[in-house]
Formats: C-alpha cells, sequence, structure tokens
C-alpha cells in the first residue's frame, strides 16, 4: 500500500452451527460459518494510475447495465430491506442485467421470476425492471426468512423453488444447475459493483 493511502475498514460476518449445535458467528468463513449473513461493503476502486488492458466486449456491456440498473436495485433495496449486494449477485448470474432475458423454462427478467412466482408477488409485467427486481427481493427476502436466515438455502430456493430444498431435507438440492448456481452468486457477492 502507497504511503499516505488508508484502506477503510470493512467486516463481514458469517455464521453457521458447530457440531455441539452451537450458533458460530466470524468475520471468516469457515466448515462451522459458511453462511454469509452481512457482507463487507465494497471498498472504492483506486485511482487508476497505469493504463489497465481493455475489458472483453462481454464484461464491458454487463458493466454498461449493471450501472444503468444500479439506482434501480438501490431503491428496490432500501424499499424492500434487502441488501442491495445481493440483488447485484442474483441478477448478475441470473441475467447479466438483461432485463429482457427469457429462459427455455420461462423465467423472464433481470431476476428471472418464473410466471408462478411473479404472479405470487403481484408483478403485471414480468420485463418491467422495477416490478421483476422488487418481486424478486421480495421471494428472497421470504426465502431467506424461509430458511431461517440460512442464505445457501435461500438460493438454491430462488433457483430450484423452495420445495426442492425442503425435499432434499433441507439442504441443496442434488440439481446441477442448483449446486452450480448457489456458489456462482455468492462469487458474484465478493466482486465490487459497478458505478
Amino acid at each position: 500500500m502507497a504511503a499516505g493511502v488508508t484502506a477503510p475498514v470493512c467486516a463481514q460476518i458469517f455464521s453457521g452451527t458447530n457440531g455441539s449445535g452451537t450458533v458460530v458467528l466470524s468475520n471468516f468463513q469457515t466448515g462451522d460459518t459458511p453462511d454469509l449473513v452481512i457482507a463487507a461493503p465494497q471498498p472504492p476502486a483506486p485511482p487508476v494510475i497505469a493504463s489497465a488492458p481493455l475489458a472483453s466486449p462481454v464484461v464491458s456491456r454487463e458493466a454498461d447495465r449493471a450501472a444503468q440498473f444500479k439506482p434501480l436495485i438501490q431503491r428496490v433495496a432500501r424499499e424492500t430491506s434487502m441488501s442491495p449486494q445481493l440483488l447485484h449477485a442474483v441478477i448478475a448470474v441470473e441475467s447479466g442485467y438483461d432485463s429482457k432475458a427469457v429462459s427455455r423454462k420461462g423465467a423472464q427478467g433481470l431476476m428471472q421470476l418464473m410466471p408462478r412466482t411473479a404472479q405470487r408477488f403481484g408483478v403485471r409485467n414480468p420485463l418491467d425492471p422495477f416490478e421483476n427486481v422488487r418481486a424478486g427481493a421480495l421471494y428472497l427476502k421470504w426465502l431467506l426468512d424461509y430458511f431461517d436466515g440460512n442464505l445457501r438455502l435461500a438460493l438454491a430456493g430462488f433457483n430450484a423453488g423452495e420445495n426442492e430444498v425442503v425435499r432434499a431435507g433441507y439442504k441443496i438440492p442434488a440439481i446441477r444447475e442448483t449446486r452450480a448456481y448457489v456458489p456462482k452468486v455468492l462469487a458474484h457477492l465478493s466482486k465490487p459493483i459497478s458505478s
């Protein structure tokens, strides 16, 4: 670190239960504390001194779309008391910030809501970014409550449906897509949000 430059202090909290059933909180992830409860705010990016390598066009387009939807996501996060970082992570994995995305299975919009989920949370137009993100945030919030704050199970439920998680014995179901999805979203949680 350069002399005279200080980095902000950022904390994140992980939780879990150890072998004796005691709830454990930690500032780092371990086998006893696998679930991220509070994500650390991302420090501002340092100023660019040397010329940076060119970003790939795909990354650049996604970053541009992320920046375009950042105010909307911040608003929804405030209104629903959800983490904007979590909403960004889910949107990045679900649609790559493509508000018109439609999957082969019929999931739609930024948060790739299935028609029944969209209807359940009062969405009239699933391709409307505000309606889509708000319903997705409310569903995530519901899932976090349903699974007692277990972020991994909530994300698995978001991808496969809460009933699949229950059928799997309150574990991530043995569905290849879901098993890949949860770590992808968790990895995106640690990435800075485009400005």
